[in-house]
């Protein structure tokens, strides 16, 4: 498994990217995702995630993001924007893989703390984050869990 960056010869292949049916409320699909790469350039770093040469999913990390008051430019965070995994390749290991991954990008940055916000609802990512070392802050952001994992 490997990341790559989204580039000319595979973003067409990206935005064919879904998750399953019952998934589509809990994550944006890759085109919004690469939209807001676009406009916020400073705070994203997309990839794409690949086993061999086949795609099967998509992960974009938020980097320094002010995450706080306004008046506060020092609460900045970094951690997991997105994370999607086609339909046909989950359970197979490739978002753990992604999210390891964009810890050990935040981690090479100097930072002690990877972040993470998910829709609290039955059948949700919480215990897949929580297996990952993921504790909930009790923030709760745009009707989302903040959880943060601590970088060894």
């Amino acid at each position: 498994m490997h990341l790559r960056k989204v580039d000319p010869d595979n973003y067409e292949a990206a935005l064919a990217l879904s998750v399953r049916p019952d998934q589509d409320d809990l994550v944006a699909p890759v085109v919004k995702s690469l939209a807001e790469a676009y406009v916020y350039p400073e705070y994203a770093w997309p990839r794409l995630i690949y086993d061999g040469d086949e795609l099967v999913g998509f992960v974009m990390a938020f980097l320094d993001l002010p995450w706080g008051e306004p008046s506060d430019p020092t609460d900045l965070r970094s951690g997991l924007w997105r994370l999607n995994i086609a339909a046909d390749h989950q359970g197979r290991g490739y978002g753990t893989f992604a999210v390891e991954a964009v810890c050990a990008e935040i981690r090479t940055r100097g930072e002690t703390r990877a972040y993470v916000t998910y829709e609290p609802r039955e059948g949700g990512p919480a215990p897949f984050y929580a297996r990952l070392g993921f504790t909930p802050t009790g923030e709760i952001t745009e009707g989302e869990t903040v959880a943060v994992k601590t970088l060894a």
